[in-house]
């Protein structure tokens, strides 16, 4: 019998995909967590029904929120994580030579384990221990609420403003990073499709805008998620991502990142930029 799983992207519209076997399956207290192998993606991390990542493409969004952020701070040493269960974001961070410390707050435990278990090429560093690395299950909100003025960077790798990411796209939220960030710090936040939520992402750039002087959207085509086109947004205190150093020859091997794609990610269709205005 073939297996076929839909996302539903809006109420009129679904991405499905065909499955060879279903992994895992359970629920946290959070949501329900999935891993299933599909014939397309590979393997696959499910969460309430909706395509986190898999094998076949993660290495463009985890790539895109991490090198981004980090390559425009001239020296970015202190770096947290927000959510990133999967792993992939923080297996980038640690790949700087200038990073000293890595801490991931992931809320959901389950994820996290999961994920090291069915999802070993993304987890990669929470796998070895990597000594740059704390990896924290609780609650990103609060952790936000008790620092100030000592992450260089706080890269925000949520899932969709549903469920236990909600409280990630508030104004609130924006004004807890902004005392946790030194003075010459930044953040960067997934901020979903271009097309399909538009809403959401005008009121998150203005709302990171009023308290960053420095806010700039940018772009990655992404085929597991919505429309193929996915959306991230910087807050920064001083150093502009249009004007950052990044060396030609990275000192890293990448698959999709490179110099030239860091200038070019934050040129934006007439349609994408209006959301900016």
């Amino acid at each position: 019998m073939e297996l076929w799983l839909t996302e539903k992207e809006t109420e009129h519209l679904g991405l499905t995909c065909r499955v060879k076997e279903t992994l895992f399956s359970g629920k946290s207290d959070f949501q329900s967590v999935e891993v299933v192998d599909s014939y397309e993606f590979g393997r696959m991390l499910i969460l309430d029904g909706v395509f986190q990542t898999s094998i076949f493409e993660e290495y463009i969004y985890h790539e895109m929120i991490a090198h981004v952020p980090l390559f425009t701070h001239p020296q970015p040493q202190k770096i947290l994580v927000i959510g990133g269960g999967d792993g992939g974001t923080v297996r980038e961070v640690v790949r700087h030579e200038t990073v000293e410390t890595v801490e991931m707050v992931e809320i959901d435990g389950l994820v996290v384990e999961v994920s090291k278990k069915y999802l070993p090429e993304i987890s990669a560093a929470m796998l070895a221990n990597h000594p740059k690395l704390k990896v924290e299950i609780g609650d990103g909100i609060a952790h936000m609420k008790e620092a100030e003025n000592y992450y260089d960077v706080i890269i925000v790798d949520c899932s969709d403003p549903i469920g236990p990411g909600v409280g990630l796209f508030s104004r609130e939220f924006y004004q807890d990073v902004h005392r946790a960030l030194k003075p010459d710090g930044l953040f960067v936040q997934q901020t979903e499709s271009p097309f399909y939520h538009r809403p959401l992402i005008s009121r998150i750039y203005h709302d990171i805008a009023d308290f960053f002087p420095i806010t700039r959207l940018y772009l990655a085509n992404i085929p597991l998620y919505p429309g193929g086109l996915h959306s991230f947004t910087i807050g920064s205190k001083q150093y502009d991502p249009l004007q950052a150093s990044v060396p030609e020859l990275l000192p890293f091997a990448t698959r999709y990142y490179n110099s030239d794609l860091h200038k070019s990610c934050f040129v934006l269709p007439n349609c994408v930029a209006e959301l900016t205005k």
